[in-house]
């Protein structure tokens, strides 16, 4: 019945849609790509870089992957001013990063859903947990890790950080708990 009103309102207003148009739905996401593919895009147009660094088997990464990645404000704001890259950190996909090609030489396909090795690029990023959200700057230029579970406004916070470039200016612990303390997130949770 619901499909019925909304495909009679788009009629009543003129706009000439099937019924397939009309009712399909659309599920906001963030546009993932590989890591050679978000340098390649930063030639083109330079943006800073969000890696997600995730594991199969790791309960909060599928949280924030479910949670936080699928939230609205979160993905148009990602989509927006970063190139975001998915990276299982302990994958067996080859990634080559500033002419250097990391793998994962112990990796065992039996152990695909359990813990398996670190990947080499996982270690190289310094990645100790996860999930860990890696910053990179326009030039792909290392910045920082961020680990563990953020909800959106959490998240908020360091992408709003990093795109604005205002970490440059905090040199201290203490002028970062002064940002942390006057932030106002904007994000629905």
């Amino acid at each position: 019945m619901k499909k019925l009103q909304i495909l009679i309102t788009f009629i009543a207003f003129g706009t000439l849609l099937s019924f397939q148009e009309a009712t399909k739905t659309t599920e906001n996401e963030i546009n993932w790509v590989t890591m050679e593919e978000a340098i390649a895009l930063q030639e083109k147009e330079p943006r800073k870089i969000f890696m997600d660094v995730y594991t199969n088997w790791c309960g909060p990464c599928k949280m924030l992957d479910k949670n936080t990645f699928h939230n609205e404000d979160v993905v148009n704001y990602i989509n927006e001013h970063f190139y975001a890259v998915k990276f299982n950190g302990e994958g067996n996909a080859s990634v080559t990063y500033k002419d250097k090609t990391f793998g994962n030489p112990n990796y065992d396909p039996a152990k695909a859903n359990r813990r398996n090795s670190a990947h080499e690029f996982a270690s190289y990023l310094k990645v100790r947990a996860y999930p860990t959200m890696v910053f990179f700057d326009e030039e792909a230029n290392y910045i920082t890790p961020v680990t563990g579970y953020l909800k959106p406004q959490q998240l908020e916070l360091y992408l709003k950080l990093f795109q604005s470039d205002k970490y440059k200016e905090m040199t201290t612990q203490e002028q970062f708990n002064e940002y942390y303390k006057s932030f106002k997130p904007t994000f629905k949770e």
